[in-house]
């Protein structure tokens, strides 16, 4: 199934995370380029633009990824508006917004969308949760640290990259597409 796929990010982390997951399935090829982002509320319609739009200058098959935080309390805040709010506010700014909150329900969703000569596919994971009540752990990126998964009594930010991907809503959605990768190769 060893195929050759470009991964378009600027995101270094991101980038470890994908190739720990596809280990010996694919090749991943990190296109350090700008992710083209609109302004919408739904992640799908996020990375379906970025990938017709990369796939249009690249000409080869790859992939774009896109995740959010969605916390109950907030109404889904801060959703498709995670890189955003996370640049501005970061972790200490939505743990002053859940000031008072007994509902730290939350969940991130991520969603991948591939793209070749002949066919855009999407594929989503999603992984439940809490917000923690303090910042906890110095791994991973993003709101890692104060996220807490169903199950487990430590962030994501306190986990092992290994563990992490193993439960993760990336990881999950890798997951889905390398199921659907593998079915095309045949």
């Amino acid at each position: 199934m060893k195929g050759e796929i470009k991964l378009v990010t600027g995101n270094n982390y991101k980038f470890m995370e994908f190739r720990d997951l596809a280990k010996d399935k694919i090749s991943l090829i990190k296109v350090d380029a700008p992710k083209i982002e609109i302004q919408a509320d739904s992640l799908e319609e996020i990375v379906r633009y970025s990938a017709v739009t990369f796939f249009s200058l690249f000409k080869s098959p790859l992939i774009v990824e896109d995740s959010g935080l969605f916390v109950e309390a907030l109404k889904g805040f801060p959703g498709p508006y995670t890189n955003y709010v996370k640049r501005t506010l970061d972790c200490e700014g939505i743990l002053k917004l859940m000031e008072g909150e007994s509902n730290r329900r939350a969940f991130f969703k991520s969603v991948i969308a591939y793209i070749d000569q002949e066919r855009l596919a999407l594929f989503k994971g999603e992984i439940f949760g809490k917000i923690a009540e303090n910042v906890r752990g110095n791994k991973g990126f993003g709101f890692d640290p104060i996220f807490v998964p169903d199950g487990y009594g430590i962030t994501f930010g306190e986990m092992e990259l290994s563990e992490k991907n193993v439960i993760s809503h990336r990881g999950r959605a890798f997951s889905n597409f390398l199921k659907y990768y593998e079915s095309i190769q045949n």
